[in-house]
Order: structure tokens, then sequence, then C-alpha cells
């Protein structure tokens, strides 16, 4: 069962030909400042690409690997933060939520609530996320197969709300690594439109002495397979000085590399017949 609907001015899961979109930000919210600089930078770029943007960043990173990481700060102040740059950028934005007590004040600021892939099978937080009405990407969990998903995707449709898409970001096939399987991506599209996240499938989990490691050489490689593919978008995270992030810097996208990956991106979907580069 593919849906369709729109994220502000971002056209999800049209079975017409559509362009791709782009799910993008910093993995966190390092300061107001730093994601107002991200998102006006991602703007500037998709715009001259006429490639239609969500910003993402979170307010909270409840599932970092060690309990001194940076999580974020937090749901009042995040909220308001995401709220304070949307309505100033006009940009869509997307946020991660952890419990289902965080749903209606993250839908005050977010157009999309994304739920975290360990938690794509917590029925109280997929509810509560699908009661505000919001769009809802359901993170596929590392360790549920593709054609599972259908039972989130349930969970999410039974409070009415049809406004929902998957993301595929690798699964665990031993310790410390993901691989992605690219037939999950034609499996899950015949339920509901299907993003890509191409930086989280590079990433290794809690492989650096309590952190992630990564290895974002691959992302390209990774973004361009799924594109041909016929994916509806492509996450990617995104930070201006990956060494320095304060969340998932080792396997994020370098802003200065965004723009040509795009280039690339929208040259294989014209190629591949699934999108115009009009």
């Amino acid at each position: 069962m593919r849906n369709s609907f729109e994220v502000g001015p971002v056209q999800i899961g049209l079975d017409r030909v559509a362009r791709l979109f782009l799910v993008a930000g910093p993995c966190v919210i390092e300061s107001e400042g730093h994601v107002r600089t991200m998102a006006e930078a991602l703007q500037r770029i998709t715009s001259d690409l006429k490639i239609p943007l969500i910003f993402k960043a979170s307010y909270d990173k409840a599932n970092r690997t060690s309990v001194q990481s940076f999580r974020g700060p937090g749901l009042k102040e995040g909220v308001r933060i995401l709220a304070r740059l949307a309505r100033e950028t006009g940009l869509p934005v997307l946020t991660d939520v952890h419990e289902p007590e965080h749903c209606a004040l993250a839908a005050e600021a977010a157009d999309v609530l994304q739920i975290p892939a360990f938690l794509c099978r917590q029925t109280d937080l997929l509810v509560a996320a699908g009661k505000t009405g919001r769009a809802v990407n359901i993170k596929k969990g590392q360790f549920v197969a593709p054609w599972d998903m259908k039972h989130p995707l349930e969970k999410i449709r039974s409070t009415g709300n049809e406004r929902v898409f998957l993301t595929e970001r690798g699964s665990s096939f031993g310790y410390n690594n993901l691989v992605v399987d690219f037939r999950s991506l034609g499996i899950m599209r015949e339920l509901a439109p299907v993003v890509f996240d191409g930086t989280h499938a590079v990433q290794q989990p809690s492989a650096a002495d309590g952190v992630s490691g990564g290895q974002p050489e691959f992302i390209p490689l990774l973004a361009r397979a799924a594109v041909a593919a016929g994916v509806d978008g492509v996450f990617l995270e995104v930070h201006d000085d990956p060494a320095r992030a304060k969340s998932d810097g080792a396997n994020a996208l370098d802003l200065k590399l965004l723009r040509p990956l795009l280039e690339t991106l929208l040259a294989i979907q014209a190629a591949a017949g699934a999108g115009s580069a009009d």
C-alpha cells in the first residue's frame, strides 16, 4: 500500500515521475547558531539544484553509546530552536522522538517526526507519533527484515495517519558493522515511500571505544546505488566540520562534498528514468 502526501512544499511518494527529495542536516542540535548556518547552507545548495529539502536535526540523541556522549539541548530548548528555524527559513523540519510523551510537543515545531531505528517496534511511541497528524519517518531497525516493516506502518496507520514513509539504513550482520541489502528498497517501496540513509549505512556502531565509527568514503557509492534502484528520497547527515561534530561525525558527509554528490544523484535519477533533471 503506497501513499503520497506533502510535507510543506515537498512531495513524497508520488507514483508519477517525481524529483528526488533530500532529508539533510547535522545529527544533533549543537547550538542554535550552528543549525541555522547548516540550514542556510543546505537551502542554498538545494535551491540551486531545485531539490526539495527537509531539514533534520535532533533535540536529543537518547541512544548514544556512552553515558558521556553529547545528547543535545533537550526537548524544550530544541523545540524552540527548530520552531524558530522553520519559521524564519520556511523549511520543513524533521526531528527524532524517543518517548511517547515527547511527540505532541515535538510536533509543534517539526513537520516530520522520526522514529529511530532501535525504536521502530515501540508501539506506544509509534501510536503517539501517528496521533499528532504529522508525517512520520520510520527508520528500519538494523534487526528487522524489510517485509516486516509492514507492522510498524500498521501501527501508525491505525491512528488514521497515512502520512508515513520508511528509511533504510542497513542491517547488522555481525559486530560493529552494517550491510545494505538493496532488495529491501524495492520490498519496502511496495508498502510506503522509501528513503535511503547514506550516512548511517556506513556507520560502524560502537566501534571506536565508546563512540561509533564510520566509513564516509562509501557514502557516495551507496547513495548512487540507491538512487539507481528508484528510492523516493535520500537522507544524509551533513556537517561543515565532521571531525569536530558532537555526534556521528565519523559517518557524516562533509558539507563541501554535498553539491557534487547531489548533482551526480540527479543525473543518475534522470538516466534511470525515475525523475526529471529539469
